[in-house]
């Protein structure tokens, strides 16, 4: 048990191991942790499919081929041709 860092992680278990409660809340904490990292993620592709749509509206607007649009911001042909019908 050189490594601080494995040794750290079994005396967490051992701590859990011996107390339920303790367990449900270190549980809890580990599950809060994840849904907050999935909801960050989850904002970032919005963010970036936004800033695709806008990206592709403006390329639309100057009259740019719907392929090379949908090459160039990694959405898809039918999503274009809708932004296209938005616009």
């Amino acid at each position: 048990m050189n490594e601080p860092v494995l040794k750290k992680a079994m005396d967490t278990l051992e701590f859990l191991s011996q107390d339920a409660e303790a367990r449900r809340l270190y549980e809890d904490r580990q599950k809060y942790l994840h849904d907050e990292a999935s909801m960050i993620e989850g904002a970032l592709a919005e963010g970036e499919k936004r800033k695709a749509s806008q990206m592709a509206l403006e390329l639309l607007r100057l009259g740019v081929d719907t392929a090379i649009i949908a090459k160039a911001s990694g959405l898809t042909e039918a999503e274009i041709s809708a932004l296209k019908r938005q616009d």
